[in-house]
Formats: structure tokens, C-alpha cells, sequence
């Protein structure tokens, strides 16, 4: 072991253990608090290893049905096989605090097709027992203090080894929860470093049970795992499957915190995290075949692991000599194709073309319910090339249909990066927008007194918006980027005859009617800055990749409206200001904030009110969409309303707040979160918006109310599967 890292140990534990010495007995509750209080300092002793991981695994099917096919990314079974092998070589590069980085070099399997798992393997054996947070942050670790008022303890037995007493911890969870877990570990007197771990818990629909052995006492390989076992039961619509899988770590290289050659190298306050990810794999150069695998094999195959490759390969000889141009045959396989195209995402590699990816035409991931927007549903494709000297092109059509509404919306963006390295990309996006009224009307709302402003006793959807974005952007400092180009609009009346104008005063209605065009156009050049200080990033060959920052992104949108070009009809300015950022707490708490205003200035003839940042979005987006800053309940109305506008959202999410669950139901409930908005603008002073929702493996649901000018307004929920 590195000499500066023993002589910080010794230090370390002679001042945190210096009540105790190697023969004096320890009292039982006693053992928990000190394993807890060393828990922080060994979570971050290792500063960067490197690797080889064999994993192997036997996936059993014990009971399906057709209802199978619907689970997304499952594997896609044979007819009549029960059980099946899977094998995998692959090289790991570890950096802290919490980057793991993997390249597969070989594959070897009897699944019929690569694609597809029972969960993230790797996300339960990169495990971490002294963290403050398991399986990529999804559960809560009984050896964080913070953590361990959900847990109970008892040191249960003792046994004694070369190197001194060994205790094992039983570890239980207070409450019926998939955040906690359950197992016990086996700790060395004094050092109070973990020689063993069991842990078992539940996860979507996951049950799984980690066995985890840590490398020898005195090595480099102390404080990281070396061998894991891993059992994985999946229960889920009548199906039943268990995958038994082995890991083994071979460690090339393995550097602590306080070794001389890492604090030289170290270059200060460098956000460039390239050497962490230097791993990258390519499917087209994995070695698949057996006689391969089986030279770079570690650990020999049982006889039963070896029948089911033999069992595989004559599988494989039956159909290679079965005709397969009959009737039947033919059926099958098309049904078999239409069944697949409904339920499956898919990727298709055209080689030199690029690939393409489309979401699963039935997938309730898809759908968006809402008392105020009703039912919503979206389908996305993705075209994407990436060149051989890292230039990339992608095209992303959308479209979106909401029933209630009965409107159909459809969308398209494309970026061609031309210089990767400083992200530097022409961008175009196209599509229909919202239906909007004009800056006429809104003068005539702005008259209304407030008790006499009700939106559903007017037809505010006059014009129909078809929109063309044009822009350029660039990063020239790390964090930095740049958008400039311009933002076209095409408007004409939704309706063949001209607008009544109900809930107007009928002068006003039919002053606005004599002035009013069926068609009105628009072009504005558009900039915009973003920053988000304190990025990190890696170089994967040209191109930058940014990871995320700790810190909050800053935006200015400015736009400005010219008259007579392109057709285009009135003026105006518009400027825009954002702060949001996620923060993490800890565990698996976070906070998401998000503070923003709008104003239109400049204003000539007739505009439109259209925000970027404050805006109803018609294509359904993800339930973290914005961090939570949304407002749920707000009439879609009101965001072209007025000329300005201020807001503020956040949003906390943490495993417990006022649920701690004793029986199943409840248990299901992974995380629970707060939010709370409030907005400034003419007719709102303000206008509050509060929520509460739950999410499980299934669903999210949130429930939240809304206060307008002090006054209840409503009551209402927001559903995603």
C-alpha cells in the first residue's frame, strides 16, 4: 500500500479510535457508529483504478406470457428455451468521485439478440458500500449517517482472523421501501473497513441480492470489490425470470487520494475530465464468436453453462436447413415484424448513411394526461450520422396529437456540428405552434376589468403558427455558447370567417374586425447566450462532450422583430431572462430551482405574445422536464396574455416526506416531491401554484393547486406512465 496513504490512516485512526485498543471488547451499539463515522473518509480513499471485468451470467425463464413483449428493452425469447448464457469481457477506468467508464471487447451469448436487459447490471455492481448512495443513486446506503435513522442495527457475531476481530452488522430497514435495502456486512476491528457485503432490495420491478467480496487486507485493493455475486428476480404482469450472474475484477492499476505522483499530475481547478473517459466501444470490433472467448475466458464454464452454447448451436443448425419461404412460415415472421415495429424502439445502422431510431408506435411512456390539456401523446424519430472525423449530423422529427383538443402537432430539428471541438453547428427547426391571438386583442383583454376577464367564455385560438428557425451556435469558451440566426413566423386564421370576438365589448369587437388581416407574417433576427460556469467536459477524439456543472446556467434570449421582410408585417422587441439549476443534496435528495422574466418592448402595428421560456408546450415532454419548472394548472391562455411576465419554480424530491410505508402498496413509491411556483403578470398578482407528487416504477403522479390574486382558483393532477 502507498506509504503517504498508511501514515494518513495510522493519523486518522489514532485520532478518531484512540478509545479503543486491538484486545478491549467493543460494546455491540458501539461497533455501527464507528463503521458509520469511517464511512466518509473510505467512500473517497480511491482516487482512480483500471481494470478488467469478466461478468457471466444464466437467465432462466420460469414463467412468461405474451404480455412480456410489452416490457420495454426486455430480450427477445425463442420459442420453447427456458435458459440462456451471457458472457462478456470488458475494460473499466475509474476516476472520483463518481465516474465509471467501460469498454466492451468481447460478447459471447446464446439470447438471440444482443439488445435488451433485465436491468443495469453495471449500476448494481459498481457498487459502492462505504457511499452515501447505491445502485447510481437510486437507493439509500445504510452506511451513511445521514441515512441510517431508516435503518436498524445488530452486531450479531464475531469471528477472529489473523488480522484481528471481524464483526457482522445485520442490517434491517424501518420501513417497506424500494430505496432501502437489506443484508448484512462484516467489518475489521479498528480499521472498521468492510471485508464483506450482502445486500438485498427491490427495484422497479427487481429484486436483487449483491454478494460482495473486497480485495485483501494491506493491497491496493482494499477498499474496491473483487468478486460479485449478483441474483436478479423479475416478477412483473404474470412473468416470472431470474438471471444468476458472477463478476470478476482483475485490477491493473489502483491510486488512492494522498499518493505524490497523483497530486503532482493533478492540474488544478481543469474541468477536462478526457482521461476518465477514454474507454469507447465499438459493436462492429466486439469478439462474439466461442472459440474466441473462450481463450480470453478467466473463470472455466460448468458443464451446464457449456450444454446450453451446444444446445444453441443446434438450434441454429435446425433453422439454417429449415425452408423458409413457407406460407406459414412467412406469416409468422410478418406478424412477428408488425408485432415488434408496435411495441419495440428501434435501431437501424445504414452503415456510411448513418443510423435511425424510432420510439415504439404503442408505448404508454408516450402519453400525457391533465385536467386542463386532457390526453396528449407524442412519437419521435431520430435520424443521426456521425462522420469518421467526428462531425455529426442529426435529424429529429416529432409529432404530438392531443385528443381533447382534437390538434395535431408536428415538429422537426436538424443540426449539422461542422467543428466539433467548439460545438459549432447550423441549426434549423420547423413546425406548428401554438394557436395564438394577436397584440389587438390583447390590448382589448387589458381593458377588461379583472372580474370580467373569463378565457372560457372567448375563442382565443384565431391564428394557426407554422414557424422556421434558422441558427448558428457555437461555444467559444468552455461553458459558453452562443446562438444567432433568425426566428420566421407564418400566422393565418384558424377559421375561414373572421372572429366574433365573444367576451369583448361589441364596439371594441368590431373596431378590432375592420383593422384585422387573415394572414400575418413575421421575421426576427434572434440571440441568444447561455452560460453555465464550472462545466465539465471530456474530448471523445474531436468532439466535446459536456458532462453537467454544480453551479446554475444563465440565458438571455433577445429578439427583434423587423418590418417589410420577407413580407413581414409590425415590429417588435422581445427580451428574456433564465436562471435554473439541480441541485443534489445528498442521498438521493435534490432541489431544482428555476427564476425567469419576459418582456416585449418596441411594439409596432400588430405582433404576437409568444415567450420562449414561458410558453405552453404542446408535444408532451418528460416528467423533469424544466426541473419542475412548469406551472400544471395554469390555463394555456394566460402565456399569451401580457407583455410581460416574472416566475419562479422549485421543485424538492427526496425518498421520504410524508410517506413511511408498512405495507406493499406503499412500498412501491420510490421518491416523493414538492413543488411550488408563483408568476407576476397583468390580471395575476401573482398567481401560486403548489404540488405534491409521488413516483413508482410505473407511474408519476402529481396532485397541485392553484391560487390566483389570493383566491383559490382549482384543483388538479398531472399523470405519466
Amino acid at each position: 500500500m502507498d506509504i503517504c496513504l498508511m501514515i494518513f490512516i495510522l493519523f486518522f485512526l489514532s485520532v478518531k479510535a484512540s478509545a479503543s485498543t486491538v484486545n478491549e471488547p467493543h460494546e455491540k451499539d458501539k461497533i455501527i457508529d464507528r463503521v458509520l463515522e469511517f464511512a466518509p473518509f473510505y467512500s473517497r480513499i480511491i482516487d482512480e483504478y483500471r481494470a478488467d471485468l469478466y461478468l457471466k451470467g444464466r437467465l432462466t425463464v420460469h414463467k412468461r406470457n405474451r404480455l412480456i413483449r410489452y416490457v420495454p428493452s426486455m430480450f427477445r425469447f425463442e420459442a420453447g428455451v427456458d435458459e440462456y448464457m451471457t458472457e462478456s469481457m470488458s475494460e473499466l477506468h475509474y476516476t472520483a468521485p463518481d465516474i465509471h467508464d467501460r469498454k466492451i471487447i468481447a460478447v459471447c451469448t446464446t439470447l438471440p439478440r444482443e439488445r435488451g436487459e433485465l436491468t443495469d447490471m453495471m449500476a448494481l455492481l459498481n457498487m459502492n458500500p462505504y457511499a452515501s448512495a447505491m445502485m447510481s443513486g437510486k437507493l439509500l446506503s445504510p452506511l451513511d449517517k445521514k441515512s441510517s435513522g431508516n435503518y436498524r442495527y445488530e452486531t450479531d457475531s464475531v469471528t477472529h482472523t489473523p488480522e484481528g476481530p471481524r464483526y457482522r452488522i445485520s442490517i434491517t430497514p424501518k420501513y417497506r421501501s424500494t430505496q432501502l435495502v437489506e443484508g448484512y456486512i462484516w467489518v475489521n476491528d479498528q480499521t472498521w473497513t468492510i471485508r464483506e457485503a450482502f445486500f438485498t432490495g427491490t427495484f422497479d420491478v427487481i429484486r436483487f441480492r449483491n454478494h460482495i467480496r473486497m480485495g485483501e487486507m494491506g493491497t491496493p485493493t482494499e477498499f474496491v470489490p473483487e468478486q460479485v455475486s449478483l441474483n436478479i428476480d423479475f416478477r412483473f404482469l404474470g412473468n416470472h425470470l431470474e438471471m444468476n450472474a458472477g463478476a470478476w475484477m482483475t485490477y491493473k492499476e489502483v491510486k488512492h487520494y494522498g499518493s505524490e505522483k497523483r497530486r503532482k499530475s493533478q492540474k488544478k481547478h481543469s474541468h477536462d475530465l478526457t482521461e476518465s473517459y477514454r474507454l469507447t466501444t465499438d459493436t462492429a470490433r466486439w469478439v462474439s464468436d466461442k472459440e474466441t472467448f473462450a481463450r480470453m475466458r478467466p473463470v472455466a464454464l460448468t458443464p451446464h453453462e457449456d450444454s446450453l452454447y451446444l444446445q444453441r448451436a443446434m438450434r441454429l443448425e435446425t433453422i439454417a436447413h429449415t425452408p423458409k419461404d413457407t406460407p406459414k412460415r412467412s406469416a409468422k415472421h410478418f406478424w412477428g415484424a408488425v408485432g415488434d415495429a408496435l411495441i419495440s424502439s428501434y435501431n437501424v445502422n445504414l452503415d456510411a448513411f448513418g443510423s435511425v431510431r424510432c420510439s415504439p408506435l404503442i408505448n404508454p411512456v408516450m402519453l400525457d394526461y391533465s385536467p386542463r390539456r386532457g390526453l396528449s401523446y407524442k412519437q419521435r424519430f431520430r435520424y443521426n450520422r456521425l462522420t469518421s472525423d467526428g462531425r455529426r449530423l442529426r435529424i429529429t422529427p416529432q409529432l404530438g396529437y392531443n385528443f381533447t383538443h382534437k390538434e395535431l402537432y408536428l415538429k422537426t430539428d436538424a443540426d449539422w456540428q461542422y467543428l466539433p471541438e467548439l460545438q459549432a453547428a447550423w441549426e434549423v427547426n420547423v413546425g406548428n405552434g401554438n394557436r395564438i391571438y394577436s397584440s389587438v386583442v390583447l390590448d382589448e383583454l387589458k381593458q377588461l376589468p379583472q372580474h370580467d376577464l373569463k378565457f372560457d367564455d372567448m375563442q382565443l385560438d384565431y391564428f394557426k403558427d407554422v414557424y422556421l428557425n434558422v441558427f448558428h451556435s457555437i461555444e467559444p469558451v468552455n461553458g459558453l455558447t452562443v446562438r444567432t440566426g433568425v426566428s420566421i413566423h407564418w400566422r393565418k386564421l384558424a377559421r375561414k370567417n373572421l372572429p366574433a370576438f365573444p367576451g369583448i365589448p361589441p364596439a371594441a369587437a368590431t373596431g378590432i374586425q375592420q383593422i384585422m388581416q387573415r394572414e400575418y407574417n413575421s421575421f426576427a433576427p434572434r440571440l441568444r447566450i447561455e452560460w453555465t460556469p464550472g462545466m465539465y467536459y471530456y474530448m471523445n477524439g474531436r468532439r466535446k462532450m459536456n458532462i453537467g456543472s454544480s453551479l446554475p446556467t444563465f440565458s438571455l434570449d433577445y429578439e427583434r422583430g423587423l418590418r417589410n421582410v420577407w413580407g413581414s408585417t409590425g415590429e417588435h422587441e422581445r427580451f428574456e431572462f433564465d436562471i435554473q439549476q439541480n441541485v443534489k443534496l445528498g442521498g438521493i435528495r435534490t432541489l431544482g430551482y428555476r427564476l425567469g422574466c419576459g418582456f416585449f418592448t418596441r411594439q409596432e402595428d400588430m405582433y404576437f405574445v409568444d415567450f420562449i421560456h414561458f410558453k405552453r408546450r404542446n408535444i408532451p415532454e418528460d416528467w423533469n422536464d424544466d426541473i419542475g419548472g412548469t406551472f400544471q394548472l395554469l390555463d394555456g391562455r394566460w402565456y399569451n396574455s401580457a407583455r410581460r411576465y416574472w416566475r419562479g419554480n422549485v421543485a424538492y424530491e427526496s425518498p421520504f416526506l410524508l410517506l413511511r410505508s408498512r405495507n406493499k402498496l406503499l412500498s412501491r413509491v420510490q421518491h416523493e416531491r414538492l413543488y411550488g411556483g408563483i408568476l407576476f403578470m397583468p390580471h395575476l398578482n401573482p398567481y401560486i401554484e403548489v404540488g405534491y407528487g409521488i413516483g413508482t416504477h410505473v407511474f408519476d403522479l402529481g396532485i397541485f393547486a392553484g391560487f390566483a390574486n389570493g383566491k383559490y382558483d382549482g384543483v388538479g393532477c398531472k399523470f405519466t406512465f
